[in-house]
This record gives C-alpha cells, structure tokens and sequence, in this order.
C-alpha cells in the first residue's frame, strides 16, 4: 500500500527505467501517479547509447522532474565499438545527464562475455573520472572482480553508487568501505529473497542510502491489493519508502527527507536539497 501521508512525501527515485517499450502507452500518466504518491523526481537509467539518447530526451521535456544517466549496461557490453565512449561523451553534455552509468559486471546472465563487459565497465569509470560525474552501478554474482575493478579506479571518481543493492552483509561492507552510495529497492519487500535487507538497511549511513524502483522491474511482491499488471511503476516507490523506514525505526517523512537530501546532493539535482 501507498502511505496515507504521500502527499506530505519528497521521493527522489534514482533508478527508473522510463524508457522501457512497458510504458509506451502511457507514460505521462506514470508520471502523474508517481507526483501524486509523492515522488517528486526521478533519474531515469541509461543502459545503452541508444537508451541513453531516448533518456536524455525524456528528461529534457520535464526538467523540472526528471535527469537521466548514460551508459552501457553489462548485458550490452558486447555492443561497444570505437563509437560508443565518444558518444555517451557527447550525450554527457546534455543538462539532463547527472551520472555515467548503468554499468558494472553481470555474470548471472552474461548476455555479454566476461571480457566484454569487464572492457566497458573500465572504460565507463575512466569517462566518469574524466568528466567529474558520479557513477551509477550494477553488480550481480560478481561481487570480488567488482570491488576488485572499483578499488583501482574508486580514487578518481567523485562518486559512486551501488545500484539495486541486493548482497549480503559482508559485500554491503565492502560497498561502504569504497564509499559507495547504496540504493535500496523493493527487493527489500520480497521474503523470500530479501528479508536479509531488513536488517543490513539498519547499517547503512543516512547519508549514503538512496531509493528507487527500478521500474519496470522489480514490482514490491508485498504490495496489497496487488496491481493487475506485474509491472512496476515509480509510484510504488511510496510503499518501498515506508518498509525500509519500518526497518530502521523512523518515520517515512524523515526517511523520506534524507534519502532525497541525499539524492539530490549525489546528482546535484535542481532544486535546494533538504536537510538531512
């Protein structure tokens, strides 16, 4: 369920994959219900140069609401080419893009090889460090040569965030000893693979935890009554504010303050950031 106080609310969702075809249809309704559950922006998440570009876009017609990243997600890693890295170069430019990224290693799926995606993770955190912007990361079943890539190059980012952080105790520690942000996601809202985050949300320093949806993906599997359609939507992320302040024993309106202070902050999103 959606807190009753939403409207008193001041999300910032810093992953929402608003490109995706899923929202083609209605997109500015999501957007609407997502300002009247109280999220009040978003960064929208490149994962391919051409996804990137179409973020970019999106963000540019509401800049008061959205900001996007740009880069080559891990499951398109075999697309690099001499082309790519100058063009999410030339993309940075844009007032809309606030962060490299999505980028990493994803060896559960490995759409692309583990060389591939090893090569442009590198070459992603080198255009980050060049252009002083943050950088927005996924990890999945490949936690030690992640750290072990981040640990090289973590000295010249300015900062960096650990998308969708699903892991356990011991890597959320490696995450912060790198001083990394840490996104939180409704994964924390399935028991049966994230109860474990109930209680590593409590660790996490205010000024590094960050909240998002992931939209289309990851629909909390405890929302009540469940929604028709097994997509996810940036409004949601009013329900996901409420179970990880639940954990950590405060109210939504205060985590709901801090996690958007410090949002705006790592972004440097328009608008004054809230105390933490």
């Amino acid at each position: 369920m959606i807190p009753d106080d939403r409207k008193r609310l001041d999300l910032v969702d810093i992953g929402a994959n608003l490109t995706h075809a899923s929202f083609d249809q209605d997109r500015e309704d999501v957007l609407a219900r997502a300002r009247a559950a109280g999220v009040v922006q978003l960064v929208v998440t490149g994962s391919s140069v051409a996804e990137s570009r179409a973020a970019a876009r999106l963000a540019a017609a509401h800049p008061a609401a959205l900001s996007a990243t740009a880069g080559i997600h891990p499951h398109h890693a075999r697309e690099l080419d001499e082309h790519s890295i100058p063009a999410l170069r030339e993309l940075a430019r844009e007032p809309a893009i606030v962060a490299i990224g999505e980028c990493g290693l994803d060896w559960y799926r490995n759409f692309s090889s583990h060389e591939e995606q090893e090569r442009a993770f590198v070459a992603q955190l080198e255009l980050a460090s060049e252009l002083r912007l943050p950088v927005f990361l996924h990890q999945r079943d490949a936690h030690a040569r992640f750290v072990a890539i981040l640990r090289e190059h973590r000295p010249r980012l300015v900062r960096a965030v650990a998308h969708c952080f699903t892991g356990t105790a011991a890597e959320l520690a490696d995450c912060l000893e790198l001083d990394l942000h840490v996104g939180m996601t409704g994964w924390i809202c399935d028991e049966r693979r994230g109860a474990h985050l109930r209680e590593l949300v409590k660790t996490i320093p205010a000024d590094r935890l960050m909240l998002e949806t992931d939209a289309p993906y990851l629909l909390p599997r405890d929302l009540s009554p469940k929604p028709s359609s097994r997509r996810n939507e940036p409004m949601f992320l009013a329900h996901v504010a409420k179970v990880v302040a639940e954990c950590r024993g405060e109210s939504v309106i205060e985590l709901a303050r801090s996690t958007s202070a410090t949002a705006r902050r790592f972004f440097e999103l328009p608008g004054p950031a809230l105390p933490a």
